[in-house]
């Protein structure tokens, strides 16, 4: 087994820094508070802290967007408060991967700033730039996920350059030999500063058609698609054959580090399940996750296929919620249902799962996803597609700490939080589900102990998945042979499997 192999069966927490919690009074988490609230993440029984983006950023995309990948955005701290904080984690016994965007970078970069200037010199080569079609327009059809065209004119260079995100985030020419090696490099500071490895951003937007030829229409639907990214076929922007061979390149590089891991997160476009198994084999990514399953319907079909579909289960990793999506409680609870019921049911079959758990802050305490106003928006996604998609910030609001203190003990009582506090979460703050033996919280940190302390949970081999009805059911078997057999009744209604009757989110794990 090698070293690298603890992220099979972990449990990680994705700690969004901004949204987690203010240590400098000002009204948006930072580093020191996120040291500050790892006696919390501790104790919950995971074996490592997921740290989403740190980095000097322009927040256009709040912390995706990187100006710089060897330093701390000053708003959010300094690099010795990351070294505090690896401390902090380390000391009890947490690992810490940081967020490593590889694909982009924002358009404040130094590389970027300097390649938009000049054909010449040594980044010309690193973003993906393309000449005007002869009527002037962009190269070909290539659509941007957040609306628009994937191109975007620069006057100074004369050229077009692809970004597949916010036009403030041009993309990395990844097959430019200096470019990919910048990118190790930046990979191996943090590594040497102590990091456990990384959480690798947008796989699937690695590498496109070197021939940039236009992506092919999607069929027609009964209902148009609201963003016009869906009306492709993304067989030449993304998806690449050649995003394999990066990994391969890139694993080489972090094995210099023993011990140390990659998780990646993948599309939900269409085959996610084979690129886990190419994406995962033996030299490239340890884990990957899709958002395919978190986008879907909350079905025992949809988790049956996605358990069956990657031929090592061990491979996937699961995130039920994250910062890009709905938060899982007002996503997947049946109309009608007990919220505590379906907690239960969802702490017991997260943690029954095969593979690496990525467990996103505030699902702990069961928060639903925030109801906000178009005036209280930040994300750029929802507010050019208000109302029909409310965008990100409802699953990014700040974690309420304290129900009695000045916004919720998130930020000091004179700071407005960059995104407001739903008063919805405020009875399900963290003082008062800690003290809570029956709370959501309890719930999950008894399920993640159950997990740690099983071997056939947290290692053991898949066996005999099924769909029945609304019933989903598989086995896990240890080492040792000792088997654990999981059934979930997913509906908010009596089913009935193998003669027993399970009562509405009945969860049996025995």
């Amino acid at each position: 087994m090698t070293e690298s192999a603890w992220l099979r069966g972990a449990a990680l927490y994705q700690l969004y820094p901004l949204s987690f919690r203010s240590g400098g009074g000002q009204g948006w988490g930072d580093l020191a508070g996120a040291s500050a609230g790892l006696d919390h993440v501790a104790a919950l029984g995971v074996d490592g802290v997921w740290l989403c983006p740190v980095y000097p950023s322009p927040w256009a995309d709040f912390g995706y967007d990187v100006a710089d990948h060897r330093a701390v955005d000053p708003r959010l701290g300094t690099l010795a408060d990351v070294d505090s904080f690896l401390a902090a984690a380390h000391g009890r016994g947490l690992k810490v991967l940081m967020d490593l965007v590889c694909g982009h970078t924002s358009d404040r970069h130094p590389w970027f700033e300097a390649a938009r200037r000049s054909r010449s010199g040594p980044y010309a080569d690193f973003y993906v730039w393309a000449d005007a079609a002869p009527d002037g327009t962009p190269p070909n059809n290539w659509l941007s996920v957040f609306g628009g065209a994937a191109w975007t004119w620069e006057p100074r260079r004369r050229q077009y350059y692809l970004h597949h995100f916010l036009s403030t985030q041009p993309a990395l020419n990844l097959h430019d030999a200096a470019c990919f090696q910048a990118v190790v490099d930046n990979a191996r500071f943090w590594l040497n500063r102590g990091v456990d490895g990384f959480r690798i951003d947008a796989v699937d937007f690695f590498a496109h058609d070197p021939a940039l030829r236009s992506n092919p229409a999607a069929p027609p639907a009964d209902e148009p698609p609201l963003k016009p990214f869906g009306r492709q076929i993304h067989v030449h922007d993304m998806l690449q054959p050649t995003i394999r061979p990066l990994l391969e390149r890139l694993r080489a590089a972090v094995d210099a580090f023993p011990g140390r891991v990659l998780l990646g997160e993948l599309s939900s476009q269409p085959g996610a399940a084979g690129r886990i198994a190419a994406y995962t084999a033996p030299g490239g990514l340890d884990a990957a996750y899709t958002l395919s399953l978190a986008k879907g319907a909350f079905t025992a079909a949809a988790f049956a296929a996605a358990l069956t579909g990657v031929a090592d289960p061990g491979a996937i990793a699961w995130s039920f919620s994250n910062h890009d999506v709905e938060r899982t409680v007002s996503r997947w609870c049946p109309p009608g249902a007990d919220p505590a019921a379906f907690n239960r049911l969802l702490a017991a079959l997260f943690c029954a799962l095969p593979g690496t758990l990525c467990l996103y802050q505030g699902e702990e305490l069961a928060l639903p996803q925030a109801v906000l106003g178009r005036e209280q928006l930040r994300d750029p996604f929802g507010i050019a597609y208000w109302p029909e998609f409310p965008g990100r910030d409802g699953s990014r609001t700040p974690i309420p700490w304290v129900a009695d203190a000045a916004n919720a003990g998130f930020c000091a009582a004179g700071a407005a939080p960059w995104l407001p506090i739903d008063p919805a979460h405020i009875p399900l703050a963290v003082d008062r589900q800690t003290a809570d033996p029956g709370s959501p919280l309890a719930v999950w940190r008894a399920a993640l102990a159950r997990r740690r302390t099983t071997p056939a949970l947290r290692h053991g081999a898949l066996r005999g998945v099924e769909a029945a009805g609304p019933v989903l059911a598989f086995g896990r078997v240890a080492d040792d042979g000792a088997v654990v057999r999981a059934c979930f009744n997913l509906s908010n209604a009596p089913a009935r499997y193998q003669g027993r009757v399970l009562a509405p989110l009945e969860a049996v794990v025995e």
